[in-house]
């Protein structure tokens, strides 16, 4: 009930920012962004727009990755017109396809670009069941497994670039409190639905993906101390807003809801605060595998918060998106304890 109130009053915390604080209003302490090169999936609406927007005003080199370059180059457009210096690259992606992923890397890797920051922020809701080219329930592909990948790809580029600048990487994944609606074994479930042995839950298999950004960033986190690499990785809540995700259901009882709970419902600037403030604040500098909420760190749930959890996503989604070339571990994927098989423990 405190946090409620506190909430709606944007009553702030030890960050000195609150509910109400706008992403303008985070990285106002920022250091200058203009050396900085960001990667924002999901920025062609929505969360993902403002956030690209506030770190183009602070003067990051955006790449944009898109399924619409017409939607991505009507998104460019706007952030130039309000900031003409602005530097917008645009390369399209399709994170439900690991085949995707791999092209925009390359596309990517082809530019001989820094890669400072990674804001792993699309997301989607699928209402009918679906499943993606490569055989995973299309929620979970879309929101994790691609996210997965792309962020494994790119650390080598990131750690590079974070020695050779001597600035401090960071990687952000946009997830939701929505994740604590998930109980049980993520993987045999994970396993069901994609197979339809139990009826399609899409609310379930959205919670699902949200618990599995959590988890992914608490074993990245830990992965990437054992590796000395000078980046970080922290996920974000960024509160309740009404995004494409649940425009999808337009209608009487959704504008209902929407309408009932308006002083709940953050604006736009508000909602991008919280990735604003985790990818750009100084008082981060080190601070690795955390869960923030409303521009403070918060605790997620209990299952969110289990190591082993964590390292077993890990291993499936590791066999999930690997190729015959992906079976050597490289330098960046140190074979940790949690690597080996429960009985070799």
């Amino acid at each position: 009930m405190l946090e409620t109130v506190r909430y709606l009053i944007g009553s702030v915390g030890g960050s000195g920012f609150g509910s109400k604080s706008t992403g303008e209003e985070v990285t106002a302490a920022a250091p200058d962004l203009r050396c900085i090169t960001a990667i924002i999936t999901g920025a062609t609406s929505g969360i993902g727009t403002e956030t690209a927007r506030v770190l183009a005003m602070r003067g990051a080199r955006l790449v944009l990755p898109t399924r619409s370059l017409k939607t991505a180059d009507e998104v460019k457009a706007r952030i130039v017109a309000e900031i003409p210096d602005a530097e917008v690259i645009l390369l399209p992606l399709d994170l439900s396809s690991l085949s995707s992923v791999r092209c925009f890397v390359s596309r990517f890797l082809a530019l001989h670009l820094p890669l400072n920051l990674l804001i792993n922020n699309a997301g989607r809701m699928v209402y009918e069941h679906a499943v993606s080219e490569d055989g995973v329930e299309m929620t979970f592909a879309t929101n994790f497994l691609g996210h997965f990948l792309l962020t494994k790809l790119l650390l080598n580029k990131m750690a590079e670039t974070a020695r050779e600048m001597g600035i401090q990487g960071r990687i952000v994944n946009v997830s939701s409190h929505v994740h604590s609606w998930f109980s049980g074994d993520c993987l045999s479930y994970l396993d069901r639905i994609t197979r339809k042995q139990i009826p399609y839950d899409a609310t379930r298999a959205y919670a699902l993906s949200k618990l599995a950004n959590i988890l992914h960033t608490k074993e990245l986190a830990e992965r990437l101390k054992q590796m000395g690499a000078n980046v970080t990785a922290n996920c974000v809540h960024p509160g309740v807003v009404r995004t494409r995700l649940n425009r999808d259901r337009e209608g009487f009882v959704t504008d209902l809801a929407f309408f009932l709970v308006t002083k709940l419902v953050k604006t736009m600037p508000q909602a991008a605060a919280t990735t604003c403030y985790v990818a750009t604040h100084p008082r981060l500098v080190g601070v690795s595998g955390r869960y923030f909420a409303d521009c403070n760190e918060a605790s997620p749930s209990p299952l969110a918060s289990r190591p082993h959890e964590a390292a077993q996503l890990w291993r499936a989604s590791q066999s999930m998106t690997a190729t015959d070339l992906d079976r050597t571990p490289s330098g960046l994927e140190p074979q940790l304890a949690s690597d080996r098989p429960d009985e070799e423990k």
